[in-house]
Protein backbone atom coordinates (compact mmCIF):
# COMPACT_ATOMS: atom_id res chain seq x y z
CA UNK A 1 0.00 0.00 0.00
CA UNK A 2 1.48 3.25 -0.77
CA UNK A 3 1.57 6.21 1.16
CA UNK A 4 -0.20 9.58 1.09
CA UNK A 5 2.19 11.13 -1.59
CA UNK A 6 5.22 9.65 -2.69
CA UNK A 7 8.05 9.63 -4.73
CA UNK A 8 10.06 6.80 -5.46
CA UNK A 9 13.30 6.14 -7.37
CA UNK A 10 12.52 9.07 -9.38
CA UNK A 11 14.62 10.20 -12.55
CA UNK A 12 13.88 13.42 -14.13
CA UNK A 13 15.89 14.79 -17.29
CA UNK A 14 15.24 18.11 -19.54
CA UNK A 15 12.71 17.33 -22.30
CA UNK A 16 14.38 16.82 -25.61
CA UNK A 17 18.13 16.35 -24.10
CA UNK A 18 19.76 14.46 -22.02
CA UNK A 19 21.56 16.12 -19.38
CA UNK A 20 19.68 14.25 -15.88
CA UNK A 21 18.70 16.31 -13.10
CA UNK A 22 17.07 14.01 -10.37
CA UNK A 23 18.58 11.03 -9.89
CA UNK A 24 16.72 8.73 -8.25
CA UNK A 25 14.66 10.89 -5.35
CA UNK A 26 12.72 9.00 -2.83
CA UNK A 27 10.17 11.25 -0.61
CA UNK A 28 6.83 9.65 1.74
CA UNK A 29 4.75 12.44 3.19
CA UNK A 30 1.73 11.68 5.22
CA UNK A 31 -1.67 13.48 4.89
CA UNK A 32 -1.36 16.83 6.80
CA UNK A 33 2.38 16.74 7.15
CA UNK A 34 4.76 20.19 6.63
CA UNK A 35 8.28 18.68 4.77
CA UNK A 36 10.93 20.96 3.70
CA UNK A 37 13.32 20.52 1.34
CA UNK A 38 16.46 22.10 1.66
CA UNK A 39 19.73 22.60 -0.82
CA UNK A 40 22.58 24.61 -2.83
CA UNK A 41 21.57 26.08 -6.33
CA UNK A 42 21.53 23.80 -8.93
CA UNK A 43 20.74 20.96 -6.67
CA UNK A 44 16.84 20.05 -8.64
CA UNK A 45 15.00 21.76 -6.06
CA UNK A 46 12.48 23.73 -8.83
CA UNK A 47 12.87 20.71 -10.94
CA UNK A 48 11.23 18.56 -8.36
CA UNK A 49 8.11 20.94 -8.10
CA UNK A 50 7.84 21.64 -11.38
CA UNK A 51 7.92 17.41 -12.51
CA UNK A 52 5.09 16.86 -9.38
CA UNK A 53 3.04 19.42 -11.06
CA UNK A 54 3.54 18.70 -14.77
CA UNK A 55 5.44 20.97 -16.36
CA UNK A 56 6.29 19.90 -20.25
CA UNK A 57 9.88 20.96 -20.00
CA UNK A 58 10.84 17.85 -17.70
CA UNK A 59 10.90 13.90 -18.52
CA UNK A 60 10.78 11.55 -16.07
CA UNK A 61 12.61 8.57 -17.11
CA UNK A 62 12.11 6.49 -13.88
CA UNK A 63 10.17 6.14 -10.95
CA UNK A 64 6.88 7.11 -9.90
CA UNK A 65 4.85 9.90 -8.00
CA UNK A 66 2.12 8.77 -6.20
CA UNK A 67 -0.94 10.82 -4.35
CA UNK A 68 -3.18 9.62 -2.55
CA UNK A 69 -2.80 5.90 -4.15
CA UNK A 70 -2.64 7.31 -7.80
CA UNK A 71 0.60 8.16 -10.14
CA UNK A 72 0.68 11.81 -11.15
CA UNK A 73 2.16 10.64 -14.07
CA UNK A 74 -0.48 9.83 -16.05
CA UNK A 75 -2.16 12.82 -14.91
CA UNK A 76 -1.89 15.95 -17.69
CA UNK A 77 -1.17 19.68 -15.34
CA UNK A 78 -4.50 20.08 -14.90
CA UNK A 79 -5.59 17.12 -14.08
CA UNK A 80 -3.15 17.42 -11.02
CA UNK A 81 -4.35 20.65 -9.87
CA UNK A 82 -7.97 18.56 -9.83
CA UNK A 83 -6.72 16.42 -8.10
CA UNK A 84 -5.44 18.23 -4.85
CA UNK A 85 -1.86 19.53 -6.55
CA UNK A 86 -0.45 23.48 -6.15
CA UNK A 87 2.38 25.12 -6.83
CA UNK A 88 3.18 28.38 -5.98
CA UNK A 89 6.41 29.40 -7.98
CA UNK A 90 9.52 30.93 -7.15
CA UNK A 91 9.17 33.40 -10.11
CA UNK A 92 5.23 34.25 -10.68
CA UNK A 93 4.01 35.37 -13.97
CA UNK A 94 2.33 38.72 -14.99
CA UNK A 95 -0.72 38.92 -16.67
CA UNK A 96 -1.83 42.35 -17.86
CA UNK A 97 -5.32 43.07 -18.24
CA UNK A 98 -6.33 40.44 -16.39
CA UNK A 99 -7.39 41.17 -12.27
CA UNK A 100 -6.48 38.73 -10.00
CA UNK A 101 -10.42 38.43 -9.29
CA UNK A 102 -11.06 37.59 -12.96
CA UNK A 103 -8.24 35.20 -12.55
CA UNK A 104 -9.69 33.27 -10.14
CA UNK A 105 -13.07 33.19 -11.17
CA UNK A 106 -11.73 31.70 -14.07
CA UNK A 107 -9.72 29.43 -12.56
CA UNK A 108 -12.78 28.18 -10.40
CA UNK A 109 -14.87 27.99 -13.37
CA UNK A 110 -12.65 25.28 -14.88
CA UNK A 111 -12.62 22.98 -12.41
CA UNK A 112 -15.87 23.24 -11.76
CA UNK A 113 -16.59 22.33 -15.38
CA UNK A 114 -13.88 19.96 -16.22
CA UNK A 115 -14.99 18.11 -13.26
CA UNK A 116 -18.90 17.98 -14.58
CA UNK A 117 -17.35 17.06 -17.80
CA UNK A 118 -15.87 14.17 -16.15
CA UNK A 119 -18.99 12.98 -14.98
CA UNK A 120 -20.91 13.27 -18.10
CA UNK A 121 -18.84 11.60 -20.53
CA UNK A 122 -16.47 14.63 -21.02
CA UNK A 123 -19.15 16.79 -21.67
CA UNK A 124 -20.14 19.76 -19.65
CA UNK A 125 -24.00 19.83 -18.66
CA UNK A 126 -25.58 22.60 -19.88
CA UNK A 127 -26.66 23.94 -16.14
CA UNK A 128 -22.85 23.94 -15.41
CA UNK A 129 -22.44 27.38 -15.70
CA UNK A 130 -19.79 27.95 -12.44
CA UNK A 131 -19.17 29.56 -9.52
CA UNK A 132 -22.15 32.41 -8.95
CA UNK A 133 -20.45 35.81 -8.58
CA UNK A 134 -22.00 36.25 -5.36
CA UNK A 135 -20.84 33.29 -3.87
CA UNK A 136 -17.54 34.14 -5.54
CA UNK A 137 -17.28 37.53 -4.05
CA UNK A 138 -18.26 36.12 -0.57
CA UNK A 139 -15.88 33.62 -0.67
CA UNK A 140 -12.61 36.01 -2.40
CA UNK A 141 -13.49 38.75 0.32
CA UNK A 142 -13.26 36.05 3.22
CA UNK A 143 -10.13 35.02 1.86
CA UNK A 144 -8.71 38.24 1.45
CA UNK A 145 -9.25 39.25 5.04
CA UNK A 146 -7.73 35.77 6.04
CA UNK A 147 -5.12 36.30 4.74
CA UNK A 148 -4.56 40.29 5.84
CA UNK A 149 -4.84 41.62 2.06
CA UNK A 150 -6.53 45.11 0.98
CA UNK A 151 -10.03 44.52 -0.80
CA UNK A 152 -8.70 46.55 -3.45
CA UNK A 153 -5.81 44.01 -4.82
CA UNK A 154 -8.51 41.75 -6.27
CA UNK A 155 -8.85 44.54 -8.60
CA UNK A 156 -5.42 44.74 -9.78
CA UNK A 157 -3.98 43.21 -13.08
CA UNK A 158 -2.44 39.85 -11.99
CA UNK A 159 1.52 40.54 -10.98
CA UNK A 160 1.75 43.45 -12.87
CA UNK A 161 3.68 45.84 -11.49
CA UNK A 162 3.58 43.72 -8.22
CA UNK A 163 6.43 43.94 -5.47
CA UNK A 164 7.99 40.52 -4.79
CA UNK A 165 6.21 40.17 -1.20
CA UNK A 166 2.73 40.88 -3.49
CA UNK A 167 3.50 38.16 -6.08
CA UNK A 168 3.57 35.88 -3.45
CA UNK A 169 0.62 37.36 -1.52
CA UNK A 170 -1.20 36.42 -4.15
CA UNK A 171 -0.11 32.75 -5.20
CA UNK A 172 -1.21 32.04 -1.38
CA UNK A 173 -4.58 34.41 -2.40
CA UNK A 174 -4.66 31.28 -5.19
CA UNK A 175 -4.04 28.42 -2.70
CA UNK A 176 -6.66 30.10 -0.09
CA UNK A 177 -9.14 29.85 -3.24
CA UNK A 178 -8.71 26.86 -4.56
CA UNK A 179 -8.00 24.77 -1.71
CA UNK A 180 -5.67 21.80 -2.89
CA UNK A 181 -5.06 18.86 -0.51
CA UNK A 182 -0.80 18.90 -1.14
CA UNK A 183 0.06 22.13 -2.03
CA UNK A 184 4.03 22.48 -3.71
CA UNK A 185 5.68 26.16 -2.34
CA UNK A 186 8.83 26.42 -4.75
CA UNK A 187 11.14 29.05 -2.55
CA UNK A 188 8.24 31.33 -1.27
CA UNK A 189 10.79 33.39 0.34
CA UNK A 190 12.93 34.49 -2.88
CA UNK A 191 12.95 37.93 -2.78
CA UNK A 192 11.09 38.94 -0.10
CA UNK A 193 12.05 41.62 3.07
CA UNK A 194 11.35 39.68 6.57
CA UNK A 195 8.37 41.79 6.76
CA UNK A 196 6.42 40.09 3.80
CA UNK A 197 8.30 36.79 4.25
CA UNK A 198 6.03 37.08 7.93
CA UNK A 199 3.04 38.03 6.68
CA UNK A 200 3.51 34.93 3.73
CA UNK A 201 4.29 33.06 6.03
CA UNK A 202 1.40 33.72 8.48
CA UNK A 203 -0.76 33.21 4.96
CA UNK A 204 0.33 29.77 4.49
CA UNK A 205 -0.16 28.83 8.28
CA UNK A 206 -3.60 30.12 8.25
CA UNK A 207 -4.94 28.22 5.26
CA UNK A 208 -2.55 25.11 7.37
CA UNK A 209 -4.34 25.60 10.52
CA UNK A 210 -7.93 25.98 8.78
CA UNK A 211 -7.38 22.70 6.89
CA UNK A 212 -4.93 20.56 9.04
CA UNK A 213 -5.01 17.82 6.52
CA UNK A 214 -3.25 19.50 3.86
CA UNK A 215 0.25 18.62 3.27
CA UNK A 216 2.65 21.13 2.34
CA UNK A 217 5.98 20.80 0.45
CA UNK A 218 8.41 24.05 1.12
CA UNK A 219 11.46 24.33 -1.41
CA UNK A 220 13.78 26.57 0.32
CA UNK A 221 17.73 27.79 0.37
CA UNK A 222 17.38 29.06 3.85
CA UNK A 223 16.20 28.28 7.17
CA UNK A 224 14.63 31.56 7.50
CA UNK A 225 11.09 30.94 6.06
CA UNK A 226 11.19 27.69 8.66
CA UNK A 227 11.40 29.82 11.86
CA UNK A 228 7.73 30.99 10.76
CA UNK A 229 6.42 27.89 8.59
CA UNK A 230 7.16 24.84 10.98
CA UNK A 231 7.96 21.75 9.27
CA UNK A 232 7.87 18.33 11.03
CA UNK A 233 10.30 16.88 8.76
CA UNK A 234 13.90 19.08 6.51
CA UNK A 235 15.04 16.72 3.96
CA UNK A 236 18.45 18.12 2.18
CA UNK A 237 18.94 17.54 -1.63
CA UNK A 238 22.12 17.78 -3.31
CA UNK A 239 22.85 16.98 -6.87
CA UNK A 240 19.39 15.30 -7.33
CA UNK A 241 19.27 13.23 -4.64
CA UNK A 242 17.85 13.37 -0.71
CA UNK A 243 21.14 12.81 1.06
CA UNK A 244 19.65 13.36 4.72
CA UNK A 245 16.51 13.88 6.05
CA UNK A 246 16.07 15.05 10.04
CA UNK A 247 13.76 17.09 11.97
CA UNK A 248 13.53 20.69 12.30
CA UNK A 249 17.10 20.87 14.02
CA UNK A 250 18.88 19.52 10.86
CA UNK A 251 17.63 23.23 9.36
CA UNK A 252 19.63 24.72 11.94
CA UNK A 253 22.70 23.10 11.55
CA UNK A 254 22.29 23.70 8.04
CA UNK A 255 22.27 27.35 8.58
CA UNK A 256 25.25 27.19 11.09
CA UNK A 257 27.66 24.53 9.13
CA UNK A 258 26.12 24.75 5.25
CA UNK A 259 25.85 21.81 2.85
CA UNK A 260 29.77 21.25 2.51
CA UNK A 261 29.55 18.33 5.30
CA UNK A 262 27.16 16.64 3.01
CA UNK A 263 28.84 16.70 -0.03
CA UNK A 264 31.83 14.41 1.43
CA UNK A 265 31.54 10.91 0.36
CA UNK A 266 30.64 9.07 2.96
CA UNK A 267 26.90 11.59 3.06
CA UNK A 268 24.39 8.69 1.85
CA UNK A 269 21.23 8.67 0.92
Amino acid sequence: MSAWFEIRDLHVKVAEGDREIIKGLNLTMNEGEIHAIMGPNGSGKSTLAYTIAGHPGYEVTEGDILFKGQSLLEMEPDERSRFGVFLAFQYPVAISGVTVANFLRTAINARIKAEAAAKNGGVVPHDVKGIPIPVFTKQLREALQLLKVDQSFAGRYLNDGFSGGEKKRAEILQMAMLKPELAILDETDSGLDIDALRIVSEGVNTLHDQNPKMGVLVITHYQRLLNYIKPQYVHVMIDGRIVESGGPELALHLEEKGYDWLKEPEATQ
